[in-house]
């Protein structure tokens, strides 16, 4: 891989155990990553999300809506799922996490991953009387459940895993932002707004002002437009998704 991004100091925010492809295809790219999870992913108990879905209606449609969702919600929707559910996927890295454990992919967006392009696709149209399982977190955007609800579908949750602000040793907090200041950071990389939320609320106050003079990368408009309205005047760039090469060429941009 070519250098491109040599000199560029990234900050990467993601959960420590789903960092690691990103890690590595920016150090290829030749940059300088620096991690500072925002959260923590805990999973929930496997036993109890199985016995969860169990206790529900076969359903006909599974909604992943996310690669922790995959990951932790695959037993329970095999032990549920029949030879004609469909499997949807919010975006790429989903349906690649769908992909690695197993599941024919029925239904997912071909560009644009969010909710909003998932209740457009042409499965999602027509789903009166469908029972509808939405595999996420403890909590999450009601978008999907409340459209596929107004088509007339029976939508439920399989809560998987929870989100949690992490908390950082104060002397890390401290180097962080030391290196910030000496202008080493030139790229915040942000998954989700809850992540971006987290972020500020680990972060000391004049840490809040660099990163609005630091570019923020990623893949949800979501993030960005919660970045303005927290950080006025913080340069944004959308990634073409949450796959690490579609990170990578954003912040080549």
């Amino acid at each position: 891989m070519k250098h491109t991004l040599t000199g560029i100091g990234i900050l990467v925010t993601r959960a420590r155990e789903q960092s690691g492809e990103l890690t590595r295809a920016l150090t290829d790219a030749g940059g300088k990553v620096f991690e500072m999870p925002a959260i923590e992913i805990i999973p929930n108990d496997a036993d109890a999300v199985v016995a969860e879905a169990s206790a529900q209606p076969p359903p006909d449609i599974v909604i992943f809506v996310s690669r922790n969702a995959v990951l932790f919600g695959a037993p329970a929707t095999r032990r549920v799922a029949s030879a004609t559910t469909r499997i949807a996927a919010i975006g790429g890295a989903t349906r690649s996490a769908l992909k690695e454990a197993g599941f024919e992919i029925h239904i997912c967006p071909a560009d644009k991953f969010d909710s909003e392009n998932l209740v457009e696709q042409a499965e999602l149209q027509n789903v009166a009387g469908k029972q509808i399982l939405i595999v996420r977190g403890s909590s999450g955007r009601e978008l999907l459940a409340r459209t596929l609800t107004a088509r007339g579908a029976t939508v439920r949750y399989l809560a998987t895993y929870q989100r949690k602000t992490a908390d950082p040793d104060p002397d890390i907090l401290a180097k962080l932002g030391a290196i910030w200041r000496e202008g080493l950071i030139n790229v915040v990389v942000v998954m989700s707004v809850d992540s971006l939320k987290s972020l500020l609320q680990i972060l000391p106050p004049d840490c809040h002002q660099l990163m609005r003079k630091t570019r923020l990368v990623t893949p949800s408009k979501r993030v960005i437009q919660t970045a303005a309205e927290a950080l006025p005047g913080i340069s944004t760039v959308l990634s073409e998704g949450p796959l690490a090469d579609s990170l990578v060429n954003a912040i080549n941009q």
